[in-house]
């Protein structure tokens, strides 16, 4: 694809966007900015489908809604409490450990800074990038499965890893797009550009899609 095809794509996946099936964090920063409750759940949805993040999500929040009343919570019970999601019993440690840290080293409030909540143990790039455009509104670059895959797909970037797609994003993707570049391309892969066998045949932006790596299609 032209570099400049990204703005009637971005266009038309605004278009197709249903806001009844928004990603689970999308949804609670359409409702509510607080950043605990964005930094729970996306901690929450690492390898987890989205429907199980946002059970999972109601039941933690409805044990503690700071990190002072979150460590309270015994592990096992938060492990119960999130289960089924990916990797449950690792994930209540790691809820532990960030409250620890918000509470020790940035008084109970969850930073808004890039490099502060990368300092945080148990924080990747994907959650502190959602966390900081969801949250608090501020320019970043969510990159998930979804969008490292489409990305490529499209012919936008030519990277190996999700880390390597936020660089190269970062570098051309207009800026006014940023935050919303993760919320339309999640919905877009789940519903057309999926992983295996991606629905060619109906998609909206088709004629502008290189179909990097496709070998089969519907």
């Amino acid at each position: 694809m032209e570099n400049t095809h990204i703005h009637p794509i971005i266009k038309i996946l605004k278009k197709e966007l249903d806001v009844g099936e928004m990603p689970i964090v999308s949804h609670l920063a359409e409702s509510e900015r607080d950043s605990f409750v964005i930094l729970m759940s996306t901690l929450l949805s690492l390898r987890t489908k989205d429907e199980v993040t946002a059970l999972a999500t109601e039941r933690l929040l409805a044990l503690a809604s700071t990190p002072e009343e979150m460590l309270k919570v015994p592990r096992d019970k938060i492990a119960r409490a999130i289960y089924p999601v990916g990797f449950y019993r690792n994930k209540a440690e790691t809820i532990h450990h960030v409250c620890r840290e918000l509470i020790g080293r940035f008084d109970s409030k969850v930073p808004d800074n890039l490099d502060e909540l990368l300092s945080i143990k148990g924080v990747g790039r994907k959650t502190a990038n959602l966390v900081i455009t969801m949250a608090y509104g501020k320019e970043g670059i969510c990159v998930d499965t979804h969008v490292h895959r489409i990305s490529n797909r499209l012919g936008y970037v030519k990277t190996k890893t999700p880390d390597e797609t936020e660089m190269a994003l970062r570098d051309k993707l207009p800026r006014r797009y940023w935050i919303l570049y993760n919320t339309l391309l999640v919905f877009f892969g789940r519903k057309t550009c999926k992983p295996v066998s991606p629905v060619c045949s109906t998609c909206p932006i088709s004629k502008y899609c290189d179909r990097t790596g496709v070998t089969v299609s519907r």
